[in-house]
C-alpha cells in the first residue's frame, strides 16, 4: 500500500505538487493522467524515492522512499519516458543489472524481447529508439517488482508493439504489484488502466475506479445530442456525451472523454466523486 498524505513540491517559486493525498492499493494499474505540466513526472520520481518530499509524507509499505533503503529498492522499479542507449548487448546488460532486483526474471526478459520481436544479442547503442524503449520495458516487467513506476511507455512505440506491450503488461506483472503509468496515449491504454487519476496543477481531480465512474457519469454513444451533458463531441455517426448517471444506467467509460469532462467541470467531478 502507498499512502500519500498533504504531499507538496515546488521547483523554486513554482509550485507543482499541492496537498496531494491519496491511497494507491496494491493489485491496480493506475492510469496517471493529467495535461503537461501538472507534475505527473514529478509525482513518479517522488514515489520512487528519486526527489524528496517537501511537505507531506510518502509511505510504501510503512517505508519513506527518499530513505532510498535496500528493502523498498529492490521491489520497486522506475521507468522514464527517455531512456539511454548502452554499449552492450541487450541480454548481457539485463544479467548484470537484474541482481539488484531479487525477483527479476532473465527468462521473462528474453521472452518479453521476443515478443517485441527485439534481437536479445543486439548491442543497445545500435538499436532504434523504439528497440531500445522496448528493451527497457522488457526489463522493468521482468523485474518482478510490487511497485512500478512507467512513464510514458508507449511513446515511440508502433501500433503492433503497442498491443504487444499491454499483453506482456498483463502477462508478466505480479497479480499484487501496484502500477502507475503516466500517459497521454490513454487509447492505447484504456483497456488496462484501473482506477484512474486525473492531475491538475496543483490538485487531483479524480482518483476512481471505472466501476465508480461509471456509476457516477453516464457515456452516452448516440444520434441525439443533450442539453444536460457535461461534454460533447461529434463522432462519425454520432455524438460520445458525458451525463450525470442519474437513472444508475451502465455505460463504457471513454477515457478521453472522462478527462475532458473532468477539465470543463473540475469543482462538479470532485464533488461527485470526493464525498461519497
Amino acid at each position: 500500500m502507498i499512502q500519500i498524505d498533504n504531499l507538496a513540491f515546488s521547483y523554486g517559486p513554482k509550485e507543482v505538487l499541492r496537498n496531494i493525498t491519496m491511497n494507491l492499493e496494491p493489485g491496480k494499474i493506475y492510469g496517471l493522467l493529467g495535461e503537461n505540466g501538472v507534475g505527473k513526472t514529478t509525482l513518479l520520481t517522488l514515489l520512487c524515492g528519486l526527489k524528496k518530499t517537501q511537505a507531506g509524507t510518502i509511505s510504501t509499505d510503512g517505508q519513506n522512499p527518499w530513505n532510498r533503503e535496500p528493502s523498498l529498492l529492490r521491489d520497486q522499479y522506475y521507468l522514464p519516458d527517455e531512456v539511454a542507449p548502452v554499449n552492450d548487448r541487450a541480454l548481457a546488460w539485463a544479467k548484470a543489472t537484474g541482481k539488484f532486483w531479487p525477483s527479476f526474471s532473465l527468462q521473462n526478459f528474453g521472452d518479453i524481447l521476443r515478443e517485441f520481436e527485439v534481437e536479445p544479442e543486439q548491442k543497445m547503442n545500435a538499436m532504434s529508439a523504439g528497440q531500445l524503449k522496448k528493451t527497457y520495458i522488457a526489463f522493468a516487467l521482468a523485474s518482478g517488482v510490487h511497485f512500478l513506476y512507467l512513464d510514458e511507455p508507449t511513446n515511440g512505440l508502433d501500433i503492433p508493439s503497442k498491443a504487444q506491450f499491454r499483453s506482456a503488461l498483463m502477462k508478466y506483472t505480479s497479480e499484487e504489484a501496484t502500477i502507475v503509468i503516466s500517459t497521454h496515449q490513454v487509447r492505447d491504454l484504456e483497456n488496462i488502466i484501473d482506477p484512474i487519476i486525473i492531475l491538475d496543477r496543483q490538485d487531483v481531480l479524480l482518483n476512481a475506479s471505472l466501476e465508480q465512474i461509471a456509476g457516477k457519469l453516464y457515456f452516452d454513444y448516440g444520434t441525439t445530442l443533450h442539453p444536460e451533458s457535461l461534454y460533447s463531441e461529434q463522432l462519425p455517426g454520432g455524438f460520445i456525451q458525458v451525463l450525470p448517471n442519474t437513472q444508475g444506467q451502465d455505460s463504457k467509460v471513454n477515457i478521453e472523454a472522462l478527462f475532458n469532462t473532468v477539465h470543463k467541470h473540475k469543482e462538479l467531478v470532485k464533488s461527485l466523486f470526493n464525498h461519497e
